[in-house]
């Protein structure tokens, strides 16, 4: 007996030293790709913040949007001779699911591409050139120190939460983005505790380099009410449409300019022109770039041009998918803040609430992450919001289908109920 006693605590104590060693690699491996994300990261945040403010400063910059684009397009094309032809933020999704490679070069092309969009003013977000320069980095990362592909794919999900915490200060949110979004149903709970490190280190880092995290903290939210739950819920079950459209505008758009202009130089400048055109007849700034500042007055001074949300929404799906490049989700939060704040006019609600409901259904919508949507959105808000973000995290979530921005992107289990979504 004693034999047997002893044995079982060595095998305890065996154990412990092996769980020891887990924690401590991936506690050394979180740290360590926190900190070189986050230094790229923080670097792509330094130069989207300056060439915004000098297209700011100089206007006439926008102009030279068509030849931003053929620069870019043919960056992308000498790549592909080499690489294949670029898939994006859904190779990023399909390296957790599916083992895809990914091609370091990724990194500095989307830097680059993404960069240069928003000089010349293109319709474009930040947070999908994010992603893929973590995954990629990530990968690269994995590959120097000769991962195996289980713990390769644990490094890229570092990677992309390290980049998302990074740009916008959110690492609740950026944690578990990377763990939720490849595959809808299943979260890659082993990967959690060194992407909550990388997620912090890459925040950090930020912060103390002077990059002010996304804040939109709101004031005078009503109590909650049934009127007012009522009006919420028919916010973002309207987002959640809204967002199926959003999505089939970036797939489509995309889709059918290479039918129409197969050339992608020619497609490229040709986007460029109806961009300039259109926002030249609206005689307004606010459709370049990310649109932070439109959110900004939204969600915090209640105003939005009623049809700003469209025209966002349109822009958005020809410039990226006309060649330029950038992200989808802070376009989509446009969407969302400026829809939802004209609807809370319309419905007589506080419009600024509106607007943070519809930002986080859009978000949820878009993303098919949940969790991921209410945390940012106590992030980028405030606690005080808490019941109106749930109600409209849920609804928005079922009403939003099986749409998503990533095609690479599984449904497990259905939205409505406790069955595996290919079950009959």
């Amino acid at each position: 007996m004693d034999k047997k006693i002893s044995a079982t605590i060595g095998d305890k104590f065996r154990y412990l030293g092996e769980y020891a060693l887990k924690l401590l690699k991936w506690l050394l491996i979180g740290l360590l790709v926190g900190f070189v994300v986050g230094v790229i990261s923080y670097v792509f945040s330094w130069c989207l913040e300056h060439v915004t403010a000098l297209r700011n400063s100089y206007p006439w910059i926008v102009y030279g949007l068509p030849v931003g684009g053929l620069v870019i397009v043919g960056f992308y094309k000498l790549a592909e001779k080499y690489y294949g032809p670029d898939k994006g933020t859904n190779l990023i999704m399909a390296s957790i699911s599916d083992g895809k490679d990914i091609p370091v070069i990724m990194a500095p092309l989307i830097f680059m591409g993404t960069v240069i969009t928003h000089l010349f003013g293109g319709s474009a977000g930040r947070e999908g050139a994010a992603l893929q320069l973590g995954g990629s980095l990530g990968n690269f990362m994995g590959k120097i120190l000769k991962f195996n592909e289980r713990d390769k794919k644990v490094v890229i999900m570092c990677g992309m939460s390290a980049a998302f915490s990074a740009l916008f200060g959110t690492p609740m949110a950026a944690a578990i983005f990377a763990i939720e979004a490849s595959t809808v149903g299943i979260m890659y709970y082993g990967s959690l505790f060194p992407c909550i490190v990388a997620s912090l280190v890459a925040s950090q880092f930020s912060a103390t380099m002077g990059i002010s995290p996304e804040a939109f903290p709101l004031s005078g939210i009503p109590k909650i009410s049934v009127s007012i739950s009522a009006k919420v819920m028919l916010i973002a079950l309207l987002c959640g449409i809204l967002s199926i459209i959003f999505c089939l505008a970036m797939k489509y758009v995309k889709k059918y300019l290479a039918v129409i202009i197969k050339n992608p130089f020619l497609r490229v400048v040709a986007v460029a022109a109806v961009f300039l055109g259109v926002t030249f007849l609206t005689g307004s700034t606010d459709y370049f770039g990310a649109g932070i500042d439109v959110i900004d007055r939204a969600v915090l001074e209640g105003e939005a041009v009623p049809y700003a949300f469209i025209l966002k929404l349109v822009l958005t799906a020809l410039i990226l998918g006309g060649g330029y490049k950038g992200g989808e989700i802070v376009p989509a939060f446009y969407v969302g803040a400026t829809f939802g704040c004209v609807m809370g006019h319309v419905l007589g609600v506080s419009p600024q609430l509106c607007a943070a409901v519809g930002m986080t259904a859009m978000f949820c919508g878009v993303t098919n992450c949940p969790i991921t949507a209410m945390l940012i959105s106590f992030e980028l808000f405030g606690f005080d919001c808490v019941p109106y973000i749930l109600i409209a995290t849920a609804v928005s979530f079922v009403s939003s289908g099986y749409t998503g921005l990533y095609s690479s992107q599984k449904f497990i289990y259905s939205k409505f109920s406790l069955i595996r979504k290919d079950d009959k």
